[in-house]
């Protein structure tokens, strides 16, 4: 199987604080794994080794394929609620094969 991965930083400001994040952490759960993706790390316990890299949450999820992952973020599930990610963090993704 050729897993491929989702990587996220997640930057809050904290003088606007989560917003709709935590609802959004709670709602984009079952979506993933709708679509086969498994979280591998899900934290906020982060020690970071760089200055200017200094995420206050990592998210590492593992989707069985790329097709996988595509589908899942174009769902319109997904397209629903995003909006609570968009309007709340500064999050910074990466994908990995």
């Amino acid at each position: 199987m050729d897993y491929c991965y989702f990587v996220v930083d997640t930057y809050i400001d904290e003088r606007e604080g989560r917003g709709a994040y935590d609802e959004y952490i709670r709602e984009v759960k079952p979506i993933v794994e709708s679509y086969g993706g498994e979280y591998l790390v899900r934290t906020d316990k982060i020690t970071a080794l760089h200055p200017e890299r200094n995420p206050q949450r990592v998210i590492i999820i593992r989707f069985p394929s790329r097709q996988a992952l595509d589908e899942c973020f174009a769902s319109k599930e997904y397209q629903a609620i995003m909006h609570k990610r968009v309007d709340s963090v500064d999050a910074r993704a990466i994908i990995v094969e």
